[in-house]
């Protein structure tokens, strides 16, 4: 059997293999749509149960086969089609079988985009892509009610796609991963949002050029009337820029006049579509931090091209409060703030963090899973920045030795076992007046499932404090 992605009735009796669970969405979606539609669906995941928990307990009412710990191969050469995790490599053997036994490959955002009838608005990037994401969402729901948000933000759209009408507003947040499956596909959005490249899951791609590959996808199939907008102040993107198809409108943080959002003086101006316009007071922006201003200026841009006006532009922003687990703010104890910034998982990232305190006045906590990623812009910028650093996870002796090579003295550097000790001693040691936070430059795989549990867990912490 050959399924037809768009025909929903092909799926009925077709023996479906949806290859990695995970935790954030995907996964769930995919699973629940193949099972909706009639379809025999096996889920594989070389996680266990217990680490599968909240994802398997969602699914419980449903029929459905899974084999987890492991991967059998029957279940890839006698499939009618899998449904990919994006975070699976390609060269995975289990794909390599079910290629030679010529079985369909797709993922959950492939077979959404398929089916989506609105008006894409896709937003990728190393940093800042969540907040831009969640930003643009904002705008353009207090100008189109009916607009919906997903993509990688850990909720799976996919069950909603026949629901959208045309001319709906989508924003999607795509990765590096899942824009690896959509641009062979042909895909484009209709506009494409990249807020910035620096060195990225190189565990996976290998190098950055790699990389930088990846993330063009998202822009090399629009057609001319589709719009890329790019962060002025990136030479990657200014390089990138030049055999784009689609149209180019830049945002500038630095206030350089760009056609697309600048700032002039202390004012947001807008100039995407038509004569420059002023949206707002960039002092306005309820948000910490000079990547902020980017983000939104970002935001400005995108929604300009879909014909917002400036006032409903400065109205979504001024009530925007930020994305959970972006250097979202905890509590003050004895006059310390503590922040939440465990979506930082790359070190620009965390230099962003850095930047938006005064030189001393932040204790950082940081250090998880390793992807491979070099340390030593951080470690000038700890040196220049922080007050203290506590270092844990398995890039602990690399965050710190890129510090210590930049001048941070090694009694300022602080290594620990676990987040919990982590919290303690930085409450033992901040002073009032100074900040916490919790911005690691790693994923959190070496100690936690995800960002997610980190980031709440470090919430707890501070609550009991």
């Amino acid at each position: 059997m050959t399924l037809i992605a768009t025909d929903d009735a092909t799926w009925r009796g077709a023996r479906v293999t949806v290859m990695g669970l995970g935790l954030f969405g995907g996964g769930l979606g995919a699973t629940r749509f193949a099972v909706e539609r009639g379809a025999q669906v096996t889920v594989t995941d070389l996680r266990i149960e217990a680490q599968l928990r909240e994802s398997l307990e969602e699914l419980a009412a449903l029929p459905i086969r899974y084999v987890l710990g492991r991967h059998e191969e029957a279940d890839f050469r006698g499939a009618d089609l899998v449904i990919v995790n994006p975070a699976v490599p390609h060269r995975s053997r289990f794909l390599d079988l079910a290629r030679r036994a010529g079985v369909p490959l797709t993922t959950e955002i492939l077979l959404f985009v398929e089916r989506c009838a609105g008006r894409v608005v896709a937003v990728s990037g190393s940093n800042g892509k969540t907040t831009t994401t969640s930003l643009i969402g904002a705008i353009l729901a207090a100008h189109d009610p009916r607009t919906v948000i997903g993509g990688n933000l850990g909720r799976s759209l996919l069950g909603e796609a026949a629901s959208v009408a045309p001319g709906t507003p989508v924003v999607l947040e795509v990765s590096s991963f899942q824009l690896e499956w959509l641009g062979p596909a042909g895909w484009a959005p209709e506009v494409g949002v990249l807020t910035n490249l620096s060195p990225n899951h190189l565990d996976r791609h290998g190098t950055f050029e790699a990389y930088v590959a990846a993330k063009r996808w998202l822009l090399v199939n629009q057609p001319p009337t589709g719009v890329a907008v790019l962060n002025a102040r990136d030479e990657h993107l200014r390089a990138m820029a030049r055999d784009l198809p689609g149209r180019v409108v830049w945002f500038d943080g630095q206030g350089s006049t760009q056609p697309g959002a600048w700032i002039d003086g202390d004012v947001i101006m807008l100039g995407a579509d038509g004569p420059p316009r002023p949206v707002m007071r960039a002092a306005e922006i309820p948000l910490v931090g000079q990547h902020n201003r980017e983000n939104v200026l970002a935001a400005v841009a995108a929604t300009g091209v879909f014909g917002v006006l400036p006032e409903t532009i400065a109205g979504a922003v001024r009530a925007f409060r930020g994305v959970e687990h972006r250097l979202e703010f905890v509590r003050e104890v004895a006059g310390v703030r503590y922040y939440n910034d465990s979506i930082a998982t790359t070190p620009e990232s965390v230099i962003c963090a850095l930047r938006s305190f005064e030189p001393g006045a932040l204790v950082l906590i940081a250090g998880g899973y390793d992807k491979k990623t070099p340390f030593d812009g951080l470690g000038a910028e700890i040196a220049a920045r922080a007050g203290e650093l506590i270092v844990l996870g398995a890039t602990a002796e690399k965050i710190a030795h890129a510090a210590e090579a930049s001048g941070f003295a090694p009694s300022r550097v602080h290594r620990v076992n676990a987040l919990a000790e982590g919290v303690a001693l930085a409450a033992r040691i901040a002073r009032p007046g100074q900040a916490v936070a919790l911005s690691p430059a790693c994923a959190s795989y070496d100690q936690f499932r995800n960002f997610i549990e980190r980031g709440n867990l470090f919430k707890c912490l501070v609550t009991a404090l």
